[in-house]
């Protein structure tokens, strides 16, 4: 279905580098690996969504220099810290158009609106918007800014004041997460106006370097090129295409035939041919991710009746020091993972080079499971993810040596798994026992693990363990409302050994990312925080 749905339109736009009636426009085609849940950045939390949202068709007050942690100006030119830490006051980028599409032609430039309904949409359940298309917005609650933004101001058409409850050492890099896009105030009141609000979703309207085309569920999505954008100089591309293809071997496929120029995830065991291709070429760099096991510590999972036994902690212990890591790693992985101990890589800031691993042990995760109570051949169901992502090459697998691994300790382990957009919604609701998950940095601050994984804020987001530890929470909470990052590492690695011994999630691997794309693909950084991003990109003929 993919194969006949795409690639005749692909050539038929003269996509095909090689094709003899190739027009003059520049093409880039990016083989995805999963259909986005929608396109209104705020409401998601993965990559999949963001690359086809907020990184193609839409800008953030502040923004990362591509390739990198470094924060830069983005819709806002400058900003200013009031010496309390509490006032941030951005000065909006002049001429900054919105896109102009069939469905919506803009009569004004971006201002200080657009910031207000972006962010005032995110924070107030009773927003007009909102309330004619309620969703929720993970990213933002789950790092506590719902609460911690006590007003926003607009001070004239050009500048815009937050004003915070608490010190928040990560503002100015949490505003240049994809979940902070800026939407249109004036798109999103035509919308209400029409009793369309849902619309925001699924015909996105942004200020970003690509317009949006058209999208088909698990085929393609399409873009144009934005001739109007601020930074022309970023939009070297005139058509984009996203041809989802989940299959690694279909994408290395279609690389190798010049069908798509650019790709993500191959796996381990191409990696040999694809570096030996002279056609190809593949940057690589050391993951800044995390692939783990996350055990849903609540008493009873949503949906069920039956008592969790992951609710004890010996239970997880057992299950943890039962994990055959480097058998894992060897397997999965295949020397391009490196064995994770820690709840985010030794490559961010505050990680404790102290902490280490449960030995690993099945018989005394045996006795540790008799003298839980849990019988041999009880059942516990393991969550495998159906994508590929930087942090895991082939969650499916993993799961099945996961699987034996358990067995040897006396547990039958059922596999079970939905389609991505189904699976992180079903997980953020609790529906999930141990699940296969991971996660990717999105702004160089540990805040952005600790807190967002595992604090008490996230438990209806990204928390998939349930785990809401006061002593843990306190110590992140505390170090995110401290500038001092001396006093804010000793604060996050007091956090780490908490978090350590109630074993809420067994880590396994950072993953080693590689980005497989077509020779004369010029200019593709690859992201530290496994997005995707084409402006700056170019294509040679």
């Amino acid at each position: 279905m993919l194969k006949h749905a795409v690639i005749p339109f692909l050539v038929g736009a003269g996509l095909l580098a090689s094709a003899p009636f190739a027009t003059a426009a520049t093409n880039l085609v990016f083989c995805s690996e999963g259909s986005p849940a929608g396109f209104d950045p705020g409401q998601y939390t993965t990559g999949t969504d963001f690359d086809a949202s907020a990184e193609t068709m839409f800008n953030r007050l502040t923004q990362f220099e591509r390739g990198g942690t470094a924060v830069i100006p983005g819709l806002a030119t400058k900003w200013d810290i009031s010496d309390d830490g509490l006032t941030y006051t951005f000065h909006l980028r002049e001429g900054v158009k919105f896109h102009t599409t069939p469905y919506f032609k803009p009569t004004r430039e971006f201002n200080a609106d657009d910031v207000l309904f972006t962010f005032n949409r995110m924070i107030n359940k009773d927003d007009p918007f909102r309330k004619a298309y309620p969703t929720e917005f993970p990213y933002f609650t789950d790092m506590g800014m719902d609460t911690n933004i006590t007003k926003i101001d607009k001070v004239d058409d050009h500048t815009v004041k937050f004003t915070l409850k608490e010190v928040d050492a990560a503002f100015i890099q949490n505003l240049a997460m994809s979940f902070a896009s800026v939407q249109s105030a004036e798109y999103a009141a035509q919308l209400l106006k029409d009793g369309k609000a849902a619309d925001i979703n699924q015909k996105p309207i942004g200020t970003g370097p690509f317009v949006f085309k058209s999208y088909q569920k698990d085929s393609n999505i399409r873009y144009t090129g934005n001739k109007d954008y601020w930074k022309p100089e970023d939009v070297k591309i005139d058509n984009l295409i996203f041809a989802i293809t989940t299959d690694p071997s279909v994408r290395i496929q279609k690389l190798k035939k010049n069908e798509c120029q650019v790709t993500l995830f191959p796996r381990p065991a191409d990696l040999k041919a694809l570096k030996e291709d002279k056609s190809l070429k593949m940057p690589d760099q050391a993951g800044f991710n995390l692939g783990y096991i996350a055990y849903n510590v609540m008493d009873k999972v949503k949906g069920s009746n039956e008592p969790n036994p992951l609710a004890d902690l010996r239970v997880r212990q057992a299950l943890d020091m039962a994990v055959n890591k480097p058998q894992i790693i060897d397997s999965v992985y295949q020397g391009a993972g490196q064995l994770a101990v820690n709840a985010m890589p030794p490559t961010q800031w505050s990680y404790d080079t102290t902490i280490k691993d449960a030995k690993y042990d099945p018989e005394k995760a045996k006795q540790l499971l008799k003298e839980a109570g849990v019988k041999e051949g009880t059942e516990i169901v393991l969550w495998a993810m159906p994508v590929q992502r930087p942090y895991n090459p082939n969650a499916k697998l993993m799961a099945e040596m996961l699987q034996s691994d358990w067995a040897k300790i006396g547990l039958k382990v059922k596999i079970t798994s939905y389609e991505w957009g189904e699976y992180i919604k079903r997980s953020k609701g609790g529906e999930n026992q141990a699940m296969i998950i991971g996660w990717s940095g999105d702004n160089g601050d540990p805040d952005n693990w600790l807190n967002v994984l595992f604090g008490c804020d996230s438990l209806s987001g990204n928390n998939f363990s349930k785990w809401c530890d006061k002593k843990f929470d306190g110590l992140v909470k505390e170090a995110k409302r401290t500038t001092d990052q001396g006093k804010r590492t000793e604060l996050y690695k007091q956090a780490q050994h908490v978090l350590k011994d109630a074993v809420p999630m067994t880590p396994i691997a950072h993953s080693t990312v590689y980005q497989p794309m077509r020779a004369n693909v010029q200019d593709f950084k690859i992201s530290p925080f496994g997005l995707n991003s084409f402006y700056g990109v170019s294509v040679s003929k």
